[in-house]
């Protein structure tokens, strides 16, 4: 079952939720506002050597948003 970001557009709150059946929430667990958005969120892979080393995670790479630098865009709201 995968967990989801969303972001309330009313009060600004960023929260998971944990999709079982395939349904998201209905409102924001802050506020109670149904103006909720579902945001992208940053997935994490590993890239093994042939000694099983870690070679490269992608969920530590630098955040596509040319605003900031971190490595999930739910961390600064764009």
């Amino acid at each position: 079952m995968p967990i989801y970001e969303y972001k309330c557009q009313k009060c600004g709150n960023n929260f998971e939720y944990l999709a079982i059946g395939g349904k998201g929430p209905r409102n924001c667990p802050k506020c109670e506002s149904e103006q909720i958005k579902k945001m992208l969120s940053s997935c994490g892979f590993f890239t093994k050597g042939s000694g099983g080393e870690t070679i490269k995670s992608a969920a530590s790479a630098a955040s596509a948003c040319s605003s900031c630098s971190a490595a999930s865009c739910s961390t600064c709201g764009h």
